[in-house]
């Protein structure tokens, strides 16, 4: 149901819809914003902060009143930082945890996975792939096809160590070809990373057991979720949902992917979920968050602006 009037002034390229149809007989509340990636008089773009977070309403502030704020990255509670990637104006300003220490059985060895983000060009062109960032390097690599995360003894990546390491998954991956990995520099202007993907050439291939996100079982595991695709016509879709609640039960990875999917996505992402999401247009909260509806303070969010 378009719901343009709750939220102007809009531009002509730019929508909102909201779904309360239940979903497997469960309450699903969701919303999406659909704007035209080629609509030069809208930017799209990013905003972070430093060793501090801000809930999306003061983003939204102290961005001068842009048209959409989203939340986005995975973030550390003890440190406030980003565990994503996020570019902004071609400069990257937040770095995806590429080193995570293992436990249990596993003491002393490490993970090092590779998250997906969404990036968008100079020309405007929308692209979801995996990525590895070294702060040492002016832009993030990216493999087009998913990869294999790396598990070792070894705290400190370098670029050489990893481009030796890397795999292509096995499976019927869209345009698989061979078993190793072909990173290549991923020059966007605005990137924004969460994981995991969720689409592939239009088909569902989520790639969580690969980066480490919400693998084995928990892909079935209904949440509030905020995630991101766009289309073939380069429209971006940008869709929150509600969960934790009687009245919405929230989706599963699976479910999110089928619905960008049928919203006719190529290419799609899922970002932080839970009490993170949070959806602002024009200023007024779209989605009621799953923290006793009380917005969550997050370092980073995407932005779409009226030039």
């Amino acid at each position: 149901m378009n719901i343009d009037s709750h939220y102007q002034p809009l531009p002509a390229s730019m929508h909102i819809y909201q779904s309360t149809d239940s979903l497997n007989g469960k309450p699903n509340v969701m919303y999406y914003a659909i704007a035209d990636l080629k609509d030069k008089s809208l930017k799209f773009t990013t905003d972070t902060t430093y060793k501090r977070r801000l809930t999306p309403s003061q983003f939204y502030k102290k961005n001068n009143s842009p048209l959409l704020v989203v939340n986005c990255s995975f973030f550390s509670f003890a440190t406030n930082q980003n565990l994503n990637v996020v570019m902004k104006n071609g400069k990257l300003l937040g770095y995806n945890e590429q080193t995570i220490a293992a436990k249990g059985e596993d003491t002393l060895t490490y993970f090092h996975p590779f998250f997906g983000a969404l990036g968008i060009s100079k020309h405007r062109n929308a692209d979801i792939a995996w990525i590895y960032t070294d702060s040492s390097k002016k832009f993030p690599f990216a493999s087009r096809l998913p990869l294999n995360f790396i598990h070792d003894s070894i705290a400190n990546l370098s670029w050489n160590y990893v481009n030796k390491k890397t795999s292509i998954v096995s499976g019927d991956y869209p345009g698989k070809h061979s078993t190793s990995s072909s990173f290549s520099k991923w020059k966007m202007k605005t990137a924004i990373g969460g994981g995991p993907v969720l689409l592939q050439n239009g088909e569902i291939n989520i790639s969580n057991n690969e980066e480490r996100k919400f693998s084995g079982k928990a892909i079935n595991n209904p949440e509030p979720r905020t995630a991101i695709g766009y289309t073939k016509d380069h429209k971006l879709i940008i869709l929150v949902c509600e969960g934790r609640s009687a009245n919405a039960a929230g989706l599963s990875l699976i479910q999110l992917a089928k619905i960008f999917k049928d919203l006719g996505c190529i290419e799609a992402l899922n970002l932080d979920g839970g009490g993170s999401s949070c959806m602002i247009v024009n200023g007024k909260e779209i989605n009621t968050p799953s923290s006793k509806g009380v917005q969550r303070p997050v370092p980073s969010v995407f932005l779409i602006e009226k030039k």
